[in-house]
């Protein structure tokens, strides 16, 4: 027999096992995809392969007008994450100017291989991602670049980033394995804490008549304050319920990839002397614009199939 909770209905204990649950299983699909892809950028930047590609991203620093030695900062905010992309830019003195473009370009295009995995996972191809999120990085930096230099300022703060050094390939594995699985937990925890209040939301008699635009702009928001990851882990969760539809998914992941995680991550480069306002208003701006322009394309020109399929979660 079930008891009710003392001073509460026992549908309240049911909505909250439920979204438990159903935080969990979307948790667990997000923690499956990150661990191993978080363990394989730690291997890389241990044995220092980004090196050998640097040359590649040589023609990206040139455009942004950063100094070549940038190169590898680029080259690891694009393949692994925007920690690593400024640990190595830190020691190049660049000016507030230089890092609001950096923080600009790499904010829409960063962490590919893990995020492009993500996304997938919901049934946005790939190629999509990929495409989307290398030219948006470009064109979200424009206007960066044509603003007056006055906008920036001339002082160039003193920041701290460094690499962790580890003695050996064991310790570096010990190490980025407690990592990932500190991540996972902050990512059960934040998930299943935003999904009841989610549902809790949604159960309440005004929000009932809107429940599709709560589904929608609940994943945007997400997205927005804490990033892709989490937003993701929102989106498996209401594309499972049978919530979302093809078409939202496109627009909510369009633009999740021009406009995520705008605290934690642009106040990583306003720390050495970036513009914020500057750097959320442009991707802001840019996220609305092409998401909506591009939700028209594919809903009138394009068949929304050929970016989002139906996925089986």
């Amino acid at each position: 027999m079930r008891v009710a909770l003392p001073g509460r209905p026992d549908g309240f204990r049911t909505a909250l096992q439920q979204s438990l649950e159903s935080s969990l299983r979307s948790a667990l699909l997000i923690i499956k995809l990150i661990v191993p892809l978080y363990i394989l950028a730690d291997i890389l930047l241990y044995f220092d392969l980004l090196r050998h590609l640097t040359f590649l991203f040589a023609p990206i620093t040139s455009f942004l007008d950063l100094p070549a030695e940038a190169a590898m900062a680029v080259a690891a905010g694009i393949l692994l994450n925007l920690y690593a992309a400024i640990a190595f830019a830190a020691p190049l003195g660049l000016t507030p100017y230089q890092w609001t473009i950096l923080a600009v370009f790499l904010g829409v295009c960063h962490s590919l291989i893990v995020e492009c995995a993500v996304m997938k996972r919901l049934g946005v191809s790939s190629i999509y991602s990929v495409i989307l999120r290398g030219v948006m990085a470009f064109v979200t930096v424009v206007p960066v670049m044509i603003m007056p230099v006055s906008f920036f300022g001339s002082r160039v703060k003193q920041g701290t980033a460094v690499l962790k050094q580890y003695d050996s390939f064991s310790t570096m594995l010990v190490g980025s394995v407690s990592n990932a699985l500190l991540l996972s937990v902050k990512i059960i925890v934040l998930i299943a804490v935003i999904i009841f209040f989610m549902d809790w939301l949604k159960s309440t008699r005004i929000m009932k008549e809107y429940a599709g635009r709560v589904n929608s702009s609940f994943s945007i928001i997400v997205g927005q304050l804490l990033g892709i990851t989490y937003g993701a882990g929102i989106l498996i969760r209401e594309v499972d319920a049978g919530h979302l539809d093809q078409r939202d998914v496109f627009f909510i992941a369009t633009f999740l990839m021009i406009c995520h995680s705008i605290i934690e991550d642009a106040l990583l480069f306003v720390i050495f002397g970036a513009n914020y306002w500057i750097i959320v208003g442009v991707r802001v701006a840019a996220a609305f614009i092409i998401s909506f322009f591009l939700l028209y394309l594919f809903s009138t020109v394009l068949p929304v199939q050929l970016v989002v399929k139906d996925v089986k979660l």
